[in-house]
């Protein structure tokens, strides 16, 4: 097995299958916190793992720091400043804007995860025109946004207009006035 007793891992993705007679096993995608590496493990039902509890804090981003690739967050309360490695972010890394709300999960003060808000304001930059006259016109196209995303949007959505994004999926909501 390829856990290490002692490091902590955070579930990324998790699937619960059925093996026959064999039993029941859970496939699980893990990241190893420490180094930020990834790998999979089939645990069976029976196996016992430790739960680590993580205190959640809610973070005021200020920059990206490029030079170390941290991500700088202040506490409003404290005004203490925190650098948080830029994949614990994931993917959601490309949605983050001046002064955002933003959640980190801590682990004795560490941060083990960090998440950006489900829906997050952005514009869109690149947009075709909707082209009038044609008899079936496609009902979405693709816009390219300022955070640098291509996302598929209703026609109607031009350039400059400012839209509401679902950052789990990359989903377009709705069209703010």
């Amino acid at each position: 097995m390829g856990l290490t007793a002692g490091k902590i891992y955070q579930v990324v993705k998790a699937q619960h299958t059925t093996q026959g007679r064999g039993g029941a096993i859970i496939q699980v995608e893990l990241r190893d916190i420490d180094s930020g590496n990834k790998l999979n493990e089939r645990l069976r039902t029976d196996e016992t793992v430790e739960k680590v509890y993580v205190k959640e804090k809610s973070l005021t981003y200020l920059y990206t720091d490029d030079e170390t690739g941290n991500v700088v967050l202040m506490d409003s309360e404290t005004y203490g400043q925190l650098d948080v490695p830029k994949p614990l972010f994931g993917e959601s890394v490309v949605y983050l804007q001046d002064d955002m709300k933003v959640t980190v999960q801590l682990y004795d003060e560490r941060p083990m995860s960090a998440s950006v808000p489900h829906r997050v304001t952005c514009t869109v930059t690149e947009a075709a025109e909707p082209i009038k006259g044609i008899g079936a016109t496609p009902h979405y196209k693709k816009v390219l946004l300022d955070n640098g995303l291509t996302i598929q949007v209703p026609a109607h959505i031009l350039s400059g207009d400012k839209i509401l994004v679902n950052t789990t999926d990359h989903s377009y909501i709705s069209k703010l006035r």
